[in-house]
């Protein structure tokens, strides 16, 4: 199962663009779009659509991503767990009569959070759910308590609406409707419980954008993109970006400025342990 999580945010290119992110397990890929609809996504992903291959997208709500996922029938959207309590910290904040109701929600999230840490410090991806170890079941078993509680909670509140303010319905409903993309992680240890991953990584081109008031041209917002997927990559892979593109350059230069026409010595996922170390050092390499 492969598992993906993008991001976007507005990036000015003499008028309004967006730099988008889409984090996976080995690459950091960003591009550059004029708009923030569904045709971005279904774009990158629609040749992955084509082998059939299920694939994990951790999201928050946005109706874009809903809409490539009716679309490809080969991905599941995972939501994200922070967007939900922000919808409680966001009523707590707004309506303070009802904000000991809405802090108990993010309380209720807050311990999910932490058995699902304890539980998949406790995983081993070499082995099936069923097979784990027994503290890592035991973890399980409070995980799935915990989910199973909290959905009965919600819809036994939901069921007794007389009592609920309109604010109180609004967050409830959300969390059930959004509920099956919510619990995904729950028999999946591999996909994360929230999108926090793709918004740090879209931070990068945000703070660049601030220092220097956008990309006055598209070519060189492109050339951002391209430059922060391959630095953000390398880092993934704990590679020093400055030993990889010396290497990488050099081989260009002994190549009469041209492309090296093997890139697999470059491309991380397939290099050898033994390269990948030796692009990890602290100091410069000889060669």
């Amino acid at each position: 199962m492969k598992v993906n999580s993008p991001r976007s945010g507005a990036l000015k290119v003499g008028h309004r663009w967006y730099l988008w992110v889409f984090t996976s397990q080995s690459v950091i890929y960003y591009i550059v779009a004029p708009g923030r609809d569904a045709g971005v996504p279904i774009e990158h992903f629609a040749k992955a659509d084509e082998t059939n291959d299920s694939a994990v997208l951790v999201c928050d709500r946005y109706s874009a991503y809903k809409k490539m996922a009716r679309e490809l029938d080969s991905f599941v959207l995972a939501f994200c767990w922070v967007h939900v309590r922000r919808d409680f910290l966001e009523a707590a904040r707004s309506y303070p009569e009802h904000e000991k109701w809405m802090l108990a929600g993010v309380e209720k999230i807050g311990e999910l959070y932490h058995i699902n840490n304890q539980r998949v410090a406790l995983w081993d991806d070499n082995i099936a759910l069923h097979l784990q170890s027994a503290e890592f079941s035991q973890q399980q078993q409070r995980l799935e308590f915990c989910l199973s509680s909290m959905a009965q909670q919600r819809d036994d509140c939901l069921r007794d609406g007389e009592n609920l303010d309109t604010v109180q319905k609004k967050v409830l409903t959300s969390l059930k409707g959004h509920w099956p993309g919510l619990i995904l992680f729950a028999d999946n240890p591999q996909i994360p419980m929230d999108n926090n991953e793709s918004e740090r990584n879209i931070r990068k081109g945000v703070i660049a954008r601030n220092n220097y008031f956008g990309s006055g041209s598209q070519w060189s917002a492109q050339l951002l993109a391209t430059m922060l997927t391959l630095m953000q990559t390398l880092l993934r892979w704990k590679i020093n970006p400055r030993h990889w593109l010396f290497a990488y350059l050099n081989c260009c230069a002994e190549n009469k400025g041209q492309a090296p026409d093997d890139l697999s010595p470059f491309l991380p996922w397939e290099m050898d342990e033994e390269r990948r170390l030796f692009l990890s050092q602290a100091q410069p390499p000889d060669t």
